[in-house]
């Protein structure tokens, strides 16, 4: 059995007041991640392990740390960094555990560093906010105020502040004087909770916006706990395509170019940004932080699509190399600058492209995130699964290791659902299945189908197809799907149930949400390591 170098807390707590580079991961579901780990513990779970880790980690001899609770999972996520060439891999002494019991600081929820540091920045810069209370008066009596949602538009539609404007968060000072040039409207700034909030509406204030601007306090879970209604698919949103008057620009231009450089901000070229990518001793993450239309229209080689505002908000999940450096670009002038003004107090290295042209975006489409091969599985098409399950005498067997929502919404009748991190666990997840003669494994593409089906075929000894195209592909073939929640053999930890998403929430898991945001600041004080400032 292969060991694995160990590093303790003390080491890793050095690394991080050093500056270091370390990626510190936590390779649990992000359910258990969601209630104890670290602060810059980022989450990449065992199961998805081969789809993410060239991505969010491009430089293979970067230092990780790995850690579980216990489970076992590290010490594989360790040997399979090791099989796709990641040569400096560690495990943290005595796991989370180990942590806890030399002293360190345990974070809640998701996307920890984030929302902590919103906190500090209200603390220390009084942002200013309103209650919903307040809000909806002032709605309610016909003043002239603009609320703008500083979510994902898909968030934003699920619901949303009545009147409310999509406006997600790197948007803001870029739109914000064209949708309120009286500059006696109040401009309001909401999210689901208090992260975005704050951030949005200090970027206002940053930015001189000469509007009087507040944040919604505690978001809609503050408007849903005072007993107001929200709206649900509204569609209102800033125009994308729409011209920037000159004037408004060059204001807001000036503006987060002076806070970015305020904040110690670097500039860059694509050349240069291209060339440190390629450096071996050193980690650079390069994001386009335009919408996602945009990127998708054109884009410069090399550059990951992470609007500004979610960038800031899931900092652990494009950025899990702490230490790293960041090059950010936009062709605006607006949007990397004040994205890269917020990296920056996060005490993260970061630089702005300039002097970028049009003719330099010379990719489109999606984001292509690099994969390992998988091992070569043997593949059924759409048609001939079908035909397997019509004849009961194949004895087939259906797995789906896609997300536990993707299969709730939908999935092929009959399959079952795996975590596949469970596979072989001491927990049943494989044996709670039916006696097959073979398995056909699916995901909602077949990309992560094909790294869990010679996993199955070892432990079971069976024949193991992979389907091609997976779940997207028989149902665009028109072949029957169903939806729901039977069939699950591996409890739902894939996810964690955010207390401030979704319409049916418990009043006290929100209160107790909004508890432990109010607690970041202290607990930041108490472990020591985060390095924010503010401007």
């Amino acid at each position: 059995m292969t060991t694995y170098p160990v590093r303790t807390y003390e080491d890793v707590r050095e690394a991080l007041l050093a500056r270091r580079e370390i990626a510190l991961l936590d390779v649990r579901e992000e359910d258990p991640h969601a209630h104890a780990h670290p602060l810059f513990a980022a989450n990449l779970p065992l199961s998805k392990l081969e789809l993410e880790a060239y991505t969010r980690l491009p430089r293979r001899d970067v230092p990780i740390v790995l850690f579980d609770a216990g489970e076992g999972l590290a010490a594989r996520a360790a040997a399979k960094f090791a099989a796709l060439g990641y040569t400096s891999v560690a495990l943290l002494a005595g796991g989370l555990d180990g942590w806890i019991r030399a002293g360190g600081e345990v974070f809640r929820d998701v996307n920890a560093p984030s929302k902590a540091f919103g906190e500090f920045v209200e603390a220390h810069r009084h942002t200013p906010s309103l209650s919903a209370e307040a809000v909806d008066t002032l709605l309610r009596n016909g003043d002239d105020v603009v609320v703008l949602d500083a979510r994902r538009f898909d968030e934003y539609q699920t619901m949303n502040i009545p009147g409310s404007i999509s406006v997600p968060g790197a948007e803001l000072v870029l739109r914000a004087r064209a949708l309120a040039p009286d500059p006696s409207t109040r401009v309001i700034v909401n999210c689901a909770g208090r992260t975005r909030s704050i951030i949005g509406a200090q970027s206002l204030v940053n930015a001189g916006l000469p509007n009087p601007v507040a944040a919604l306090r505690n978001g809609t879970i503050g408007w849903t706990l005072a007993g107001q209604s929200l709206e649900h698919g509204s569609d209102r949103r800033f125009e994308p395509g729409a011209g920037l008057d000159p004037r408004q620009l060059g204001a807001s231009r000036v503006a987060a170019r002076a806070l970015a450089e305020r904040a110690g901000v670097g500039r860059t070229t694509l050349d240069e940004a291209a060339r440190w990518a390629g450096e071996a001793t050193r980690t650079t993450y390069r994001f386009d932080v335009r919408t996602p239309a945009e990127y998708e229209h054109a884009h410069a080689p090399g550059f990951q699509g992470a609007p500004g505002g979610q960038l800031v908000q899931e900092t652990d999940m494009f950025a899990p190399v702490r230490g790293a450096r960041v090059v950010l670009f936009d062709d605006d002038g607006v949007r990397a600058n004040m994205t890269a003004s917020w990296l920056a107090q996060m005490n993260i290295e970061v630089y702005v492209v300039d002097r970028a042209t049009p003719d330099a975006l010379t990719e489109s489409g999606p984001w292509r995130a690099p994969k390992p091969a998988p091992l070569p599985a043997a593949l059924v098409s759409t048609d001939e699964l079908a035909a397997l399950l019509a004849d009961p005498a194949s004895g087939t067997v259906v797995i789906d290791v896609t997300s536990s929502a993707n299969h709730v919404k939908a999935h092929i009748p009959g399959a079952h659902w795996l975590v596949r991190s469970r596979l072989g666990n001491d927990t049943g997840d494989l044996r709670a299945l039916p006696d097959a003669k073979r398995y056909v494994v699916t995901c909602a593409s077949s990309a992560l189908a094909q790294f869990a089906a010679p996993e199955i075929a070892a432990l079971t000894g069976k024949p193991v197809h992979v389907l091609d195209g997976g779940t997207a592909a028989w149902l665009r073939a028109g072949l029957p799907g169903e939806s729901g929640y039977a069939r699950l053999a591996s409890p739902r930890i894939d996810r964690y149930r955010r207390p401030y998403e979704g319409t049916d929430n418990g009043r006290e898991a929100m209160n107790a949400y909004l508890e432990w945001e109010y607690g970041l600041v202290a607990q930041l004080e108490r472990d020591g390591t985060h390095g924010f400032f503010v401007i």
